[in-house]
């Protein structure tokens, strides 16, 4: 009998950034989040490979990490070119309006763009980009524990239904997809 491993949460999830300080600057006096780490080498230490990197890691009160890696590169979060910018993102909780309304403010008094608030029917989101290019999202949860009972029980039925419809699309002619949505192209919004 294989054992049960119960994976207990994010330690942390890293992305590659422009420029150590300004990633700093942004992430730790602009946000908030303390810089707790700092790991420098010329080499991977998982593959040897020579790779120079500074290795920054930002602390969230439930002693989580959100990392990035300065490699002297002078390139943010690049995605692939077919990718929507809001597809890849990383979101924040924060426990109040108040406090998504208060980062709100914060970040355009500092001159970022912010897009929201967003009502997505169990979590209320703003959305903005850090400077290497990365969409982030600051939320609060507003659902109640019914509704999200229930769409753990409707969660499967949907994916199937998706499924379905997916298939569905791919025989349809190719004049017919929607391209455009999917590449975000027709989107004039960075958003």
């Amino acid at each position: 009998m294989t054992k049960t491993v119960t994976l207990k949460g994010l330690n942390h999830v890293a992305w590659r950034c422009i420029d150590a300080e300004q990633t700093r600057h942004f992430y730790e006096d602009i946000l908030g989040l303390p810089l707790a780490h700092i790991v420098k080498s010329d080499h991977v230490p998982s593959t040897g490979e020579y790779a120079p990197y500074c290795h920054l890691f930002f602390e969230f009160a439930d002693n989580s990490y959100l990392a990035f890696f300065d490699i002297r590169d002078n390139k943010g979060a690049t995605l692939s070119e077919d990718m929507p910018r809001w597809i890849h993102h990383f979101a924040m909780e924060v426990d109040t309006m108040e406090e998504v309304l208060t980062m709100k403010k914060r970040l355009e008094d500092a001159g970022i763009e912010v897009l929201g608030v967003t009502d997505h029917h169990f979590i209320q989101s703003i959305y903005f980009f850090d400077p290497n290019g990365l969409r982030l999202e600051i939320t609060m949860r507003s659902e109640t524990r019914e509704y999200m009972e229930e769409a753990k029980q409707k969660a499967h039925a949907q994916l199937a239904e998706w499924n379905k419809d997916k298939k569905a699309a791919a025989k349809l002619p190719p004049e017919t997809h929607r391209e455009n949505f999917c590449t975000g192209r027709a989107v004039s919004s960075a958003f």
